[in-house]
């Protein structure tokens, strides 16, 4: 498929103003996670950690809601150049044209089943897209860092923790 010069220029500006939008709901700096953006991770963890939540759901939210918290703090403690990065990626997954395109996710991340979150994730993860590569790997290393950060998740991986006295 070639792609015209017309539809070229009107791609770019349609992601000149999605990409200026994102930037512009996340100006501000560092804060915390809007609702939409712990929707999203939710969903995100649910993908990335499907293998290792329990299956009752009170425990699986409860350990969810515990590693969006972890996130949102990993976040927190990043570069303030990082963290607009990440703010960037989170704010155009929560707006619903970007979901769409980017992530091929058309309902919103509460109804999106761990399946249709795992396509996108997997997509990716896979692409030929360095830059989608990359933001994979920042979705990945924060829902990990901030699951296996739990003291709660080293008995899985057979971590006995720091030594003592060391903190």
């Amino acid at each position: 498929m070639i792609v015209g010069r017309r539809q070229f220029i009107k791609t770019g500006l349609a992601g000149s103003v999605l990409l200026s939008f994102a930037g512009w709901l996340n100006a501000a700096g560092s804060r915390q996670l809007s609702d939409a953006e712990r929707e999203m991770l939710a969903a995100v963890v649910n993908a990335m950690l499907a293998g290792v939540l329990p299956t009752e759901s009170r425990e699986r939210r409860r350990l969810v809601t515990l590693t969006v918290n972890g996130v949102a703090t990993a976040v927190s403690g990043l570069s303030a150049a990082t963290q607009k990065e990440i703010g960037e990626l989170f704010g155009l997954l929560v707006i619903a044209p970007a979901r769409l395109v980017l992530a091929g996710v058309g309902k919103p991340w509460r109804e999106a089943s761990v399946g249709e979150v795992s396509e996108f994730l997997q997509a990716w993860r896979s692409s030929r897209l360095n830059l989608l590569q990359s933001a994979y790997g920042a979705l990945h290393d924060l829902t990990f860092g901030a699951w296996y950060g739990r003291p709660g998740s080293w008995q899985a991986i057979s971590y006995p923790g720091p030594p003592r006295g060391y903190f």
